[in-house]
């Protein structure tokens, strides 16, 4: 039997349909990548999978760069659906602390839970799924594969970071990239490794055919 299966019926009436990359297997991945950190790094398994399922409840990309909408809609629904308010107050914290930024921006987190959801949240957004997301959420919003006169920008404000419009082969280095190195569990370093190595692989030859 499914855990929480109130959330996941939640969660995927409010994704389905969804096609930039952040519908609910995305949700199902980074629940499993959460789940498997948190078993090696002893954390909190309920708070851990609850803030996994909810972390994209309202995502900020879609809700005009609002950052606060996704903490409180996962805090409403727990408290709607008989989860206790310690339990509700912990899960939102989490999902604040997950979102990428900004390449200059810092993302800490508070506690060992948000580092299992913030990895394995960035887990899928790197490695062959990765590469698959990233065109999936360019073609979405309507952007350019690639444009050679087009630089990446390494952006030193989540205002920058969100309002960036660039081509999809540009988010590699704003983003993609640099995961692997701000993992914040020892497992999710170790997972990311195989991943980060795949997409330089995919970078290699999508330039050798682009200029074929």
């Amino acid at each position: 039997m499914e855990n929480h299966p109130l959330i996941v019926n939640e969660v995927k009436a409010v994704l389905e349909g969804e096609g930039s990359g952040h519908d609910w297997w995305h949700i199902h991945r980074v629940r499993n990548n959460a789940l498997q950190l948190a078993k090696a790094e002893g954390a909190d398994e309920r708070i851990t999978e609850l803030a996994a399922l909810l972390h994209d409840i309202a995502d900020h990309k879609f809700h005009d760069g609002d950052l606060a909408i996704g903490p409180a809609r996962a805090k409403k629904l727990l408290l709607q659906h008989g989860y206790d308010l310690e339990v509700a107050e912990q899960v939102a914290i989490i999902i604040s602390e997950v979102s990428f930024k900004g390449a200059g921006v810092t993302t800490p987190v508070s506690s060992i839970e948000a580092a299992c959801v913030q990895d394995g949240d960035r887990m899928d957004a790197i490695g062959a799924i990765g590469v698959a997301r990233a065109f999936a959420y360019g073609g979405n919003k309507n952007r350019l594969m690639f444009d050679p006169s087009n630089q990446p920008e390494l952006h030193d404000s989540f205002e920058a970071y969100r309002k960036d419009d660039g081509p999809t082969i540009n988010h590699f280095y704003e983003k993609l990239l640099l995961l692997k190195d701000r993992m914040q569990t020892t497992s999710g370093k170790a997972m990311a490794q195989q991943r980060h190595d795949f997409m330089k692989t995919f970078l290699d030859q999508f330039y050798a055919e682009w200029g074929a």
